[in-house]
C-alpha cells in the first residue's frame, strides 16, 4: 500500500531577482552555467511561474548553442511552456524555433537527432511541423535504429493530428515499407503500432502475410500482434478468425513469459472451443508453477478462476495442475488454490484431490512449516467440505484428522471437531471406529470448546455396551480422583490428585485459603491440578489425562455442564444396553458423585468466580434427572438431540441445493431467438478448432453466455451532473467502479460563444482514493465538447468523496474563471459482495475484530423479517441465519449477516430487534470489521437505507 510521505522538499519560488539571475547565466558564454540556468527555468515553470521575459532571451542565447546538454534542456523547455496565443494560434517566436529544430533533425549526431524526433511527437502546431516533415521522413531511412525508431514515433504523432493527414498524405505506405525492410525491434513495433492505430487494413495484411513467422519475431512485436488481434476481434470480424487462432496458438510455446500469457488471455477472448480454453488453461498452470512472484500467482489463479465461471467442464482437467500451487508459502495464494479447487470436485477427481490434501496435511506436522497451523486449518475446512459433498471419502481422512483434536491451534481443532461431528452423523458405517478413535485421543485435547464438542459426541453416538462403559471410563480418567478439593480439621491438605509415583514433565499445583467450618472451628481448603512443563509428556501419565480436571479447576463451569450431560446420557443409555442394574447404578452412583463434587467445587471459595446459574441449573437438572429417570425423559435425552442435529444437517443441504437451483433457473434466451443450425452449414476450409468454437457460440447464445451483465439502465444510473445548466460550462461524469480503481469519464460542454482556454479539471479526493493523472489543460471551441478521463485508485473500502472544479480562461477577461464542481460520493456497496462462512468462524471474527458501530433501528416498517429483507438487500450483504431460525411470530428477531469486500476485508452484521407493544420496532444493528472505515461507511449506508422505500 502507498504511505504519505514525510519529507517535505524545499523549494523557492521565482523571483523577479532569480529571473534575472537566470538571465544573466543564460546570456553568459559559460556551457554549464547555462545548462545549470536551463534547469531552474524548467523547475520554476514546472512550479506555476510563467517567467515570460525568458523567451526570447531563450531564443537568442540558447538555440545557437551546441552544448548537447543544453539542447536536451531546451527541447524540454520548448514541452513546457505555452506555445499559443489568447486567440488560440502558435507563438510568431515558434518560427524562430523551426530552424534550429531543423538543424538538429540534420544533426551528424545520433542523440541530438533522437532527441529532437521524440520532442515533435509533443508538438500539435502544425504550422510549426509543416516544415518539417521533409526532415522526418529521410530520418526514416537513417543507418543508425536509435533515429529510425523516434522517426517511425514522429511520423506516427504527426499523422494522427487533426489534419496530420494533409502533412504526410502517405504515411501509412512509408511506414508499412519501412516495416518490410526493418531490423531492430523497438522500430518495427512502433512502426506496427503506426499502422495498428492508424491503417489497420495495412497492419492485418501484414500480419497475415507474415503469420508464418510471427513466432520468429521478438517479443516486442509480438504484443503488438496480441493487441492487434484483440481489437480485430472487438469490431466482430470474423473472417480470419482460424488464421488467428493458428498465430496465437504458435505464439503460446514464445520464450517470453508475458507474450504466453497475453496468448491465453487472447485465445480464450477470441474462442470459447474446449481445445482453445484447455490450452489457455494449461498455459496458466504452467506459468502458475513457473513463477515465484505472488502477485503474478494471484492474478493467474484470477484468470483460471474466470474461465472455471464459464468453462467448469473444460478446467475440471487441470485441477491436479492447480494443486501444485500449495507449495507456495504465501497463504493468500494457498487459500485461492483451495478455494478453486472446490469448484472444481467431481466425482471422478474427488479422490484424488482429498488424496493429495491428506499429504499437505502431513507436511503441515514438521515444525520448520511457517504459519503452519493456519494452514492446517485451511485444510481442514477444505476436506471437510469435500466429504461433506462427497461423503464416501470422509472415511479416507476422518482418521488422520482426528489426529489433530488437541493441536494448538484452536481453531484448527475446531474445525476438526465439528468435521468429526457432521461426518459421524452423515456416515453410520464410520461411527464405530471414530468413536473408538475418539475415545483413545480424547485426552490429547487442550481446548475447552473441543473438549465440549467431542463430549456431545461420545454422549449422543456411543450406542454399544463397549463404547459407552468405554467413555464413562475416559471421562473418569480425565477428571481425575474425586473430591477436587479437600478440607482437613488439623489444616493439612490432603491431596487426592497427586500420583503415587512421580510424574515426568509436570508440577503440581496446590492453593490453599482458611475457611471457617459449620462449628465455627477453621479448617484449610486447597484444590489441586497438575500443570504440564513441556508439550511431551508421555500419553499414559496422569498429567497428560488430566485435560478436564484441568479447565473445570481453571473456571470453565460451561465445560463442567457438559460433563454432567454427557454422563448422564451414558448412564441413561448404559440402562438400555447392559442387562445387569448392578453396573448401571454404579455407574450412575459415580456420575452423580463426580457432579456433587463439580457443585461443591462451584459454590467453595477456592475458585475466584463462583459457578453462574446457567451451569447450575443444568447440573441440578441432570442429578434430579439420575435420581428420577423415566422413559419421557429418557426419549428426549437420547434421541431428540441426535434428531434435532440430524434435521439441521438436512437443511443446511437442502438450503444449499437450493441456491444452486435457484440460480440454473434463470433465463437467458428467449424462445423467439434465432437458432443457427451447425449441421447445415458448410465446414468448408474450416479447422477443428473453429467447427468446436461454431458448436459452443451456439451453446452460449442458448444458455445466456452472450448476455450483458448491465443493461443501459444501469448505466445510465452512474451518471452525475457536476455542474448547472445555467453555468457557462456543463460537466457531468460516468463513474465506473472496477475493483482497485475508479474511472471518471467526464464530459465537458463549452456553452458559450467564446473559445475557453487553458480549460482544466481540477480534482481532489477524501478518504482512501488517490489520483493518478496530473491535470492537463484544454482549448475548447465555442459550443463543443471535450471528453476528459480520470483514473483514481482505491487502497480500502471506505466511502470516499471526489470533488473539485473547472478552471479555464477567456480572451475577454484575463482573469481565470472557476466554476465548482458538484461532489461525487463513492459507494462502498460497489466494493462488498455477500459472501458466507462458518459460525465458527463468523463468531471467531466477532470476537476478535476490535472496530465496532451501533446503529439505533429507526423505521417504519413493522414487520421484523420485513425489515431483516430490506437491509439484507439495502447493504448487499448474506444472511447467515437459517429460514428456520427466523421463523415463527414472537415479536423477537435475531440475525447475522456476512459480507466481503474485494481488498479481503470481512464485513459482519448482527441484527436483534423487538416488537414493541405499539407495532414499533426497536433494537440495534452493530457492524464489526478490522478496520475503522468499512465499519463507519456501513453504518452510514445502514442509517441512510432502514427506514425504507429508499
Amino acid at each position: 500500500m502507498e504511505k504519505p510521505c514525510s519529507l517535505l522538499v524545499h523549494f523557492d519560488k521565482g523571483s523577479a531577482a532569480m529571473a534575472n539571475e537566470i538571465k544573466a547565466d543564460l546570456e553568459g558564454s559559460d556551457g554549464p552555467a547555462k545548462a545549470d540556468a536551463m534547469r531552474r527555468a524548467i523547475s520554476l515553470l514546472l512550479n506555476g511561474e510563467t517567467l515570460p521575459q525568458l523567451f526570447i532571451t531563450i531564443v537568442r542565447y540558447v538555440l545557437p548553442s551546441e552544448d548537447h546538454t543544453v539542447q536536451k534542456l531546451l527541447l524540454l523547455y520548448l514541452e513546457i511552456i505555452d506555445r499559443r496565443d489568447p486567440a488560440g494560434r502558435a507563438l510568431p517566436e515558434m518560427i524562430l524555433i523551426c530552424q534550429n529544430l531543423r538543424n538538429n533533425l540534420q544533426s551528424p549526431n545520433e542523440y541530438i537527432r533522437g532527441v529532437t524526433l521524440r520532442f515533435l511527437c509533443r508538438l500539435s502546431e502544425p504550422e510549426v511541423l509543416e516544415p518539417l516533415v521533409p526532415s522526418v521522413l529521410t530520418n526514416l531511412e537513417h543507418r543508425h535504429q536509435f533515429i529510425r525508431r523516434h522517426a517511425v514515433s514522429a511520423v506516427s504523432a504527426i499523422y494522427r493530428l487533426p489534419h496530420g493527414d494533409q502533412l504526410i498524405p502517405d504515411a501509412p505506405e512509408l511506414v508499412e515499407r519501412m516495416l518490410a525492410s526493418e531490423q531492430d525491434a523497438s522500430a518495427r513495433r512502433n512502426a506496427f503500432l503506426m499502422l495498428c492505430s492508424c491503417a489497420q487494413e495495412r497492419a492485418v495484411s501484414f500480419l497475415l502475410s507474415n503469420a508464418d513467422r510471427v513466432a520468429e519475431w521478438p517479443d516486442l512485436l509480438q504484443m503488438a500482434v496480441l493487441d492487434l488481434i484483440r481489437k480485430v476481434c472487438r469490431s466482430q470480424n470474423r473472417a480470419n478468425k482460424g488464421r488467428y487462432i493458428t498465430i496465437i496458438t504458435s505464439l503460446l510455446s514464445a520464450t517470453s513469459t508475458a507474450v504466453v500469457y497475453e496468448c491465453a488471455g487472447a485465445l480464450v477472448s477470441l474462442s470459447s472451443a474446449p481445445t482453445a480454453v484447455r490450452a489457455a488453461a494449461n498455459t496458466y498452470c504452467q506459468l502458475l508453477s513457473s513463477q515465484s512472484d505472488n502477485n503474478v500467482k494471484l492474478i493467474l489463479l484470477d484468470r483460471l478462476n474466470e474461465l472455471r465461471t464459464s468453462h467448469r467442464d473444460v478446467m475440471v482437467g487441470v485441477v491436479m495442475d492447480v494443486l501444485r500451487a500449495l507449495a507456495s508459502p504465501n497463504l493468500d495464494v494457498k487459500r485461492k488454490v483451495l478455494d478453486l479447487v472446490l469448484d472444481l470436485l467431481t466425482p471422478r477427481n474427488v479422490e484424488e484431490v482429498v488424496l493429495y490434501l491428506k499429504k499437505e496435511v502431513v507436511k503441515t506436522q514438521a515444525g520448520d512449516l511457517e504459519k503452519g497451523g493456519e494452514y492446517r486449518q485451511m485444510l481442514v475446512q477444505t476436506i471437510h467440505a469435500c466429504a461433506v459433498e462427497y461423503p464416501e471419502v470422509a472415511g479416507s481422512v476422518v482418521h488422520l484428522l482426528m489426529d489433530f483434536l488437541g493441536d494448538t491451534n484452536v481453531a484448527a481443532a475446531v474445525d476438526v471437531v465439528l468435521f468429526v461431528r457432521e461426518i459421524i452423523e452423515t456416515n453410520p458405517k464410520l461411527r464405530v471406529s471414530m468413536i473408538q478413535r475418539l475415545t483413545d485421543t480424547f485426552y490429547q485435547i487442550r481446548a475447552s470448546r473441543v473438549c465440549s464438542t467431542a463430549l456431545w459426541i461420545l454422549g449422543e453416538y456411543s450406542l454399544s455396551l463397549s463404547e459407552v462403559e468405554s467413555a464413562i471410563a475416559t471421562i473418569k480418567q480425565c477428571l481425575g480422583d474425586l473430591p477436587f478439593y479437600t478440607v482437613s480439621d488439623e489444616g493439612e491438605t490432603a491431596d487426592s490428585a497427586k500420583p503415587a509415583q512421580p510424574v515426568v514433565n509436570s508440577v503440581t499445583v496446590s492453593s490453599r485459603r482458611p475457611v471457617v467450618l459449620a462449628d465455627g472451628t477453621y479448617a484449610t481448603q486447597s484444590a489441586a491440578t497438575e500443570v504440564i512443563s513441556t508439550p511431551s509428556v508421555a500419553p499414559g501419565s496422569l498429567a497428560s489425562t488430566l485435560n478436564l480436571r484441568s479447565l473445570i479447576l481453571s473456571g470453565d463451569f460451561n465445560l463442567s455442564a457438559v460433563v454432567a450431560c454427557t454422563l448422564t446420557k451414558l448412564v441413561l443409555r448404559l440402562e438400555e444396553v447392559q442387562p445387569s442394574k448392578v453396573e448401571s447404578n454404579k455407574a450412575c452412583t459415580e456420575a452423580l458423585l463426580i457432579m456433587t463434587s463439580i457443585l461443591q467445587l462451584g459454590q467453595s471459595s477456592y475458585l475466584p468466580h463462583p459457578i453462574d446459574n446457567d451451569s447450575y441449573d443444568r447440573i441440578v437438572q441432570c442429578v434430579r434427572l439420575l435420581c428420577n429417570r423415566g422413559d419421557d425423559v429418557k426419549k428426549i435425552w437420547l434421541h431428540s438431540c441426535r434428531q434435532s442435529f440430524a434435521k439441521m444437517l438436512a437443511e443446511k443441504q437442502f438450503r444449499e441445493t437450493e441456491e444452486v437451483k435457484a440460480k440454473a433457473q434463470i433465463s437467458h434466451a428467449q424462445p423467439d431467438d434465432l437458432i443457427d443450425f451447425y449441421h447445415l452449414k458448410s465446414r468448408k476450409g474450416m479447422s477443428q478448432l473453429e467447427l468446436e468454437d461454431e458448436v459452443h457460440d451456439d451453446l452460449k447464445a442458448a444458455t445466456g453466455g452472450f448476455t450483458k451483465d448491465a443493461d443501459d439502465a444501469n448505466k445510465l444510473n452512474r451518471i452525475l451532473q457536476l455542474t448547472g445548466f445555467s453555468d457557462p460550462v456543463y460537466a457531468e461524469a460516468f463513474v465506473t467502479v472496477h475493483h482497485y480503481d475508479i474511472v471518471l469519464d467526464v464530459t465537458v460542454i463549452n456553452r458559450t460563444k467564446e473559445t475557453l482556454q487553458n480549460l482544466c479539471l481540477e480534482l481532489a479526493t477524501m478518504g482512501d482514493l488517490k489520483l493518478v493523472d496530473r491535470p492537463q489543460n484544454y482549448t475548447l471551441a465555442p459550443e463543443s465538447s471535450k471528453q476528459i478521463r480520470a483514473n483514481i485508485k482505491v487502497s480500502s473500502t471506505e466511502t470516499g468523496v471526489i470533488f473539485g472544479n473547472i478552471v479555464y480562461e477567456t480572451s475577454n477577461v484575463m482573469e481565470r474563471s472557476v466554476v465548482v464542481l458538484n461532489d461525487i460520493h463513492i459507494d462502498i456497496m460497489d466494493y462488498i459482495s455477500p459472501a458466507t462462512c462458518a459460525d465458527v468462524t463468523f463468531r471467531n471474527m466477532w470476537a476478535e475484530f476490535e472496530w465496532e458501530n451501533k446503529v439505533a433501528v429507526n423505521t417504519v416498517i413493522q414487520d421484523e423479517k420485513e425489515f431483516l429483507d430490506h437491509i439484507i438487500k439495502s447493504t448487499n450483504m448474506k444472511c447467515l441465519t437459517p429460514p428456520s431460525a427466523l421463523d415463527g411470530e414472537c415479536g423477537f428477531l435475531a440475525a447475522n449477516l456476512y459480507a466481503k469486500s474485494v481488498f479481503g476485508e470481512d464485513a459482519l452484521v448482527n441484527i436483534s430487534i423487538e416488537k414493541q407493544l405499539d407495532g414499533k420496532l426497536s433494537g440495534y444493528i452493530r457492524i464489526r470489521s478490522k478496520t475503522q472505515g468499512i465499519a463507519l461507511s456501513l453504518g452510514d449506508k445502514i442509517t441512510l437505507k432502514q427506514k425504507g422505500g429508499s
